[in-house]
């Protein structure tokens, strides 16, 4: 790399881009941060593909370049302060501007699947998940694997997978279970208990996306981690949500639950009906479930 030259999200700054960048903000103090980036980005051409600018990244690499003294930026208003602080969870009602500020940033852009490990990113995921999902953090027992979905560093929202539902009478009636088989290879089931997008990121398909890019890896992914492999994934989606995603990501509508938790096998509790959805994880997943084929993983690609 040319001396003087830098690198940051994966855009490569020539010393002439950093000359421009340290003069402009010289020429123009008076401007907040947002319009900094913005005017740098309209300089250096820094844009997405579809020709917007990378303006998010560009806060980033500017708050960089003056922590490295190269550059002086104006002070962030108060009511912005927790947009420098990476660690800090908005509300919904304060993540408005910032939502407006990612809103389509995100949709030519790679996206990532990142394992939760137990640290500050599971810390982080619970946060999230706390705030702003309906039914909160959950208190999971058993295998689990839980995602953070994510892009260019930043966090765009939760999964978690975990044990199947004990008994569901539209799912054993699909699969053709018997009660015994039901009993010997309901482990073989993982179902997705959370699945949230933070409230202000907007990208169209991110969330059929996220889930198709799941189903692709979470067979690998558990088969490291506990030595086997689910061959079928369930949900449940709750009125009035329509399982929109699930749909757009292939996952078959089986029915509706009868209104039970997943350990009242005695008939005690009353909840909401919700709908029931699945995704087969390889062609002889009734095989592998009724018990006439071994459990094996398989790559989506060989299917």
């Amino acid at each position: 790399m040319e001396k003087g030259a830098r690198e940051h999200s994966g855009r490569k700054f020539s010393a002439e881009d950093m000359e421009l960048i340290i003069a402009t903000t010289e020429m123009y103090p008076k401007l907040s941060q947002k319009e900094m980036a913005s005017t740098v980005c309209e300089l250096i051409g820094w844009t997405t593909p579809n020709g917007k600018p990378k303006r998010f990244q560009c806060v980033e690499f500017l708050r960089q370049l003056e922590a490295e003294g190269l550059i002086k930026l104006p002070a962030i208003k108060a009511k912005n302060a927790r947009l420098a602080n990476n660690s800090a969870i908005p509300t919904a009602e304060q993540a408005t501007d910032e939502r407006i500020e990612l809103e389509g940033i995100y949709g030519c852009v790679a996206l990532n699947l990142e394992i939760v490990q137990p640290g500050k990113r599971l810390a982080q995921w619970r946060k999230y998940v706390s705030s702003y999902h309906k039914l909160g953090d959950p208190r999971v027992f058993g295998s689990q694997i839980r995602y953070m979905i994510t892009t260019e560093g930043h966090d765009l929202g939760c999964l978690l997978f975990s044990a199947s539902s004990w008994a569901l009478a539209p799912r054993e009636k699909w699969i053709g279970w018997t009660a015994e088989e039901r009993q010997a290879h309901l482990y073989l089931i993982a179902n997705n208990s959370r699945f949230l997008i933070l409230p202000w990121v907007h990208v169209k398909n991110l969330a059929s996306r996220a889930l198709s890019m799941a189903a692709r890896r979470i067979q690998r992914d558990w088969l490291a981690e506990y030595c086997y492999a689910p061959v079928l994934l369930e949900t449940f989606v709750e009125p009035p949500y329509k399982g929109t995603c699930y749909k757009a990501s292939n996952w078959i509508y089986l029915g509706e639950t009868q209104g039970r938790g997943r350990n009242d096998r005695n008939y005690e509790w009353a909840l909401t009906q919700k709908s029931i959805y699945v995704l087969p994880l390889q062609r002889d997943f009734r095989d592998v479930l009724k018990g006439t084929k071994p459990c094996k993983a398989v790559n989506p690609d060989d299917e």
